[in-house]
């Protein structure tokens, strides 16, 4: 007899000894917990900070932007081919959302923002313009704020500039943009096409710091450790920017990609926000390739929160690598 046919046979043997010991008695139901828990309700999150260098970052939620069936929004690509490679990656083929990573850079001498979000407009839901609310939880005063930096001008990225009254939300703040974006962005001719809503609203938000706007091109270091990249495209003036401090490089780089999954592992696909979607997969390429030949870390302001990650060649596309969050 095996070592295993002895052991079954003794449990045997224990239960039906149990068994009748309790043939005689009430078998009692098993009592309903003393105390039911109700289902938590917790807030989404609101900030992550860590150190880079000497710098010390935030990343800000402006609140999740629902995108629908985002696949209605990308070209050169079948609804198919989307939805597997979304549904390979555990998500939903028709139910897109897209974060809104605000990146506050805290230098030691100088407090920046990186975008600031949708501010009042519902132009994607409700649950976005939380920017506000949020970096007074993560301790930050928009008095306090010394830069605004705006890599567009889109609703989603200059949206939150100014309050429901108007008044701007970072009243001591320079902002910094670059200028064909702004013009192309607040230009009144366009009034009348297309582009009227986000035109409008760049104007609406824009004009309030209009006496308080520096114009910037790539290359040009437009504070200690931070220097502007031309990554046109998506907006005719569309920038990213590098973050260096202690010989550590850090990438913004807001709308390269809007998709972790269909951006990165089909880069050549093309999006109808883009105003030059050919340029903008001539930009994403030259980004990506750069960011995975040098192993650069980057914030994507679209990708899943915090949107800190780095991004590595697989073949002729990319994959993304979320960096784990410590806390």
């Amino acid at each position: 007899m095996s070592r295993f046919d002895l052991s079954r046979r003794q449990a045997l043997m224990t239960a039906g000894a149990a068994l009748t010991g309790l043939a005689g008695s009430r078998i009692l139901a098993p009592a309903p917990a003393a105390a039911k828990a109700p289902f938590a309700k917790p807030a989404p999150p609101a900030f992550y900070n860590f150190n880079h260098g000497d710098m010390q970052i935030s990343v800000v939620s402006d609140g999740p932007l629902g995108f629908g069936d985002g696949r209605k929004a990308m070209k050169e690509m079948s609804m198919e081919a989307m939805a597997k490679m979304l549904e390979g990656g555990f998500l939903p083929a028709d139910q897109m959302v897209l974060e809104q990573n605000i990146t506050v850079v805290n230098t030691g001498s100088k407090l920046a923002v990186f975008d600031t979000g949708m501010g009042t407009s519902k132009m994607f839901g409700e649950t976005t313009g939380r920017l506000p609310k949020n970096l007074v939880a993560a301790g930050i005063d928009p008095a306090t704020v010394d830069a605004v930096v705006l890599t567009h001008c889109h609703p989603d990225h200059a949206g939150g500039m100014v309050d429901a009254a108007g008044k701007p939300v970072f009243p001591n703040a320079q902002v910094f943009v670059n200028e064909v974006d702004y013009k192309f962005w607040t230009d009144e001719a366009k009034l009348s096409g297309d582009l009227k809503a986000f035109v409008e609203y760049a104007r609406t938000n824009l004009t309030p710091y209009k006496d308080r706007i520096t114009f910037v091109k790539g290359g040009q270091e437009i504070l200690p450790g931070i220097q502007a990249i031309d990554a046109p495209g998506h907006t005719p003036g569309h920038t990213i920017f590098m973050l260096n401090s202690g010989g550590k490089p850090l990438a913004i780089t807001a709308d390269t990609a809007h998709h972790y999954i269909l951006f990165t592992e089909n880069p050549r696909i093309e999006f109808a926000y883009d105003i030059d979607s050919k340029q903008a997969v001539q930009t994403r390429l030259k980004t990506f390739d750069m960011l995975a030949t040098d192993r650069i870390p980057f914030i994507a302001f679209h990708f899943p929160w915090p949107g800190l990650g780095n991004i590595a060649k697989a073949g002729d596309v990319f994959r993304y690598y979320a960096t784990p969050m410590n806390t």
